[in-house]
């Protein structure tokens, strides 16, 4: 890996500290306490609003700057890990908006995938991002396309997948960076429980008490 993208302090900490490489700072809202020590351990900072943006981007220190930006579309398959349902929290959808902070950013992170093994859906989505997100991807210097694209998986269309990489970059004269922790780490390990006790206290379901037990130390 060259680098990490982080979700919390603790977590750029642990980029910047275990693993080394280029660190980018990421979360839904970091708070006043916590802003000089994200600063201090990353080398790119991206915010979740122009809210957060407005807030902190001073206390940057000069470090490139990124926003989230929530295109509203994905190819979950269940709400839950839908980065871009309806309503969603997670990023900035419209590109005025977005136009509006455009001179205080250097990049954006696009994070609209979650297990997708399909080449196609994955290029249809990008296509769609580049299409209503064009006149802000233009501007930047980076982008980061974020997680969940399951390229390791057994037949992707990983050629196509480079290629279709290397234009984006290339059209929009960017730096392009993948998440790839989904892709490299999943199905390393598995998660095994015991039942230990079972009981019945009153309520119309039982309650049991499990006891993990990891098979390896991957994860």
């Amino acid at each position: 890996m060259d680098g990490t993208t982080s979700s919390s302090l603790y977590e750029v900490k642990l980029g910047q500290q275990k693993f080394g490489g280029e660190t980018h700072a990421y979360s839904v809202a970091f708070a006043d306490h916590e802003i000089d020590e994200v600063v201090a351990h990353c080398d790119k900072i991206i915010f979740n609003s122009i809210n957060q943006l407005e807030r902190f981007a001073p206390a940057a220190m000069g470090k490139p700057v990124g926003l989230r930006l929530n295109p509203g579309v994905s190819c979950a398959g269940f709400d839950l890990a839908d980065p871009a349902r309806p309503f969603s929290r997670l990023g900035e959808s419209d590109p005025a908006r977005i136009l509006s902070v455009i001179d205080r950013l250097s990049g954006v992170m696009i994070h609209n995938n979650c297990e997708n093994d399909d080449f196609a859906r994955f290029d249809a989505l990008l296509g769609e991002v580049e299409r209503r997100y064009g006149a802000i991807l233009q501007r930047l210097q980076w982008v980061s396309l974020g997680g969940g694209i399951s390229f390791t998986s057994p037949g992707y269309a990983l050629d196509a997948f480079c290629e279709r990489l290397r234009h984006f970059s290339s059209k929009w004269g960017v730096q392009v960076y993948l998440e790839p922790g989904e892709a490299t780490v999943r199905h390393t390990t598995t998660l095994e429980v015991s039942v230990l006790d079972t009981g019945f206290n009153g309520n119309s379901s039982r309650w049991s008490t499990a006891r993990p037990k990891p098979t390896c130390s991957t994860c």
